[in-house]
């Protein structure tokens, strides 16, 4: 049967189904490393790495200065620009050593609170003191994909997230293994170094042909501009982890540690598939609505978008909800009360994904005042309902309010979008 012209030369389902096998892989895996760590780390370790990967992101933040999606706009729009490149490489190359140096510091001396902070123990002293020294690695890392990721090489990105992952799946399972919870924190507290490595050997070639190292200075052309950006990943990303661990830390006290467990059990299912849509959003959507500058064409893709994502995301979520026991049994089954969470935290994720679609406008044009309003509504609104639903419902209190935050987020974003090309429709009449 000949497959239609629409459906093979549209770009975003070629980059959703070479993601969709990648991913496939990823969750198998996931699947086998979850059900290894359920079984030997228990709850309390289960919320220890949730923690560490929330720590993880904000360090990833910080040590860049938040410049990723600064970094894949201009690449997008500036790749056939040297001269425009190079400016940006050199502000970049600045913003990068002065975070590097700072977090790194900061991680170093400050090794103690965090550790009892994040950890409730001294115990973590020595992790908080590697991670200080991994700090170079991710900003140079995350820096390098959003190069990457400008360029839309979703083919050989695919290739990189795969073989990267594999790796410290395989470092995860041998120092899991040999060192309990110990090994398994300092094989995710390394993982970031891996991905650098990893990235570095394949795309080295193209890294050089757009990026003229020995011609970088240190000087900021184009501060202005990636400000913005580290001002808005500072609220999407910092704060989130932030109120991520301070919810945790709330339940385990609240509650018990068990239900902090399976708190972080739930999510880590959910950012299993929701990793799916994160590729689509930096290679696809950011790009593209960086590239359009009226309604119509706005509405247009956006339509294009919700057709090609929502209805397989959707088939996805109600499969993992019917099959919810078995993912328990598989990957869990020693979490108990973790079946009522599925339906809150599956709702609230489609939900999600259809607001961050719309959000990611907020990106693409810049719009920091709008994007700030809209993150720090939905931290704020996640935060006091999780206070109060857990108060009621308990731990599934608090994925009632991840589904309600994201609903009302939506409808914001949703405004705030349209009202911007409203305003801008006035402005050029």
């Amino acid at each position: 049967m000949k497959i239609p012209e629409s459906i093979r030369g549209n770009l975003l389902l070629k980059m959703t189904s070479l993601n969709a096998g990648v991913i496939g892989v990823r969750l198998v895996i996931s699947l086998f490393i979850q059900r290894l760590l359920a079984e030997i780390v228990g709850e309390a370790g289960i919320a220890k790495i949730g923690s560490l990967r929330n720590l993880l992101e904000m360090l990833s933040s910080f040590a860049s200065v938040g410049i990723f999606s600064g970094v894949v706009k201009y690449v997008a729009e500036y790749k056939d620009d040297k001269e425009q490149l190079q400016k940006l490489f050199s502000t970049t190359l600045v913003f990068t050593v002065l975070g590097t140096i700072v977090v790194s510091l900061f991680l170093f001396f400050g090794a103690y609170y965090l550790s009892t902070t994040i950890f409730d123990s001294p115990n973590y002293i020595y992790l908080i003191k590697l991670l200080a020294v991994i700090v170079p690695f991710i900003s140079m890392y995350r820096v390098f994909n959003g190069i990457v990721n400008g360029l839309s090489l979703y083919k050989k990105l695919a290739g990189i997230d795969l073989f990267s992952y594999i790796l410290s799946a395989i470092l995860t399972v041998v120092l899991l293994l040999t060192n309990n919870i110990d090994g398994a924190l300092i094989a995710i507290a390394i993982t970031p170094a891996l991905q650098f490595f990893v990235l570095l050997y394949i795309f080295i070639k193209v890294l050089r042909e757009y990026v003229q190292f020995s011609k970088l200075t240190f000087k900021v052309p184009m501060a202005n501009g990636l400000l913005a950006f580290s001002l808005m990943s500072f609220f999407s990303t910092v704060l989130l982890n932030y109120v991520e661990i301070d919810i945790r830390v709330m339940i385990q006290n609240k509650i018990t540690m068990a239900d902090a467990g399976i708190w972080t059990a739930m999510t880590n299912i959910s950012k299993n598939y929701m990793v799916f849509s994160s590729a689509i959003f930096t290679l696809y959507v950011l790009p593209k609505f960086a590239g359009i500058h009226n309604k119509t064409d706005f509405k247009a893709e956006l339509f294009n978008i919700y057709k090609t994502l929502l209805p397989l995301f959707g088939v996805g979520m109600l499969l993992i909800y019917f099959l919810r026991d078995y993912v328990i049994q598989i990957i869990y089954p020693d979490f108990l009360g973790m079946e009522p969470l599925f339906k809150w935290q599956l709702l609230g994720d489609f939900v999600r994904l259809a607001a961050i679609v719309l959000g990611y406008q907020f990106l693409a044009k810049k719009m920091v005042r709008n994007f700030i309003f809209s993150e720090v509504l939905s931290l704020a609104l996640f935060y006091g309902f999780s206070y109060y639903f857990a108060g009621i419902y308990g731990v599934e209190g608090v994925v009632m309010a991840h589904f309600l935050r994201y609903v009302v987020y939506f409808f914001v974003v949703f405004f705030l979008v349209f009202r911007y090309f409203k305003k801008k429709r006035k402005t050029t009449e």
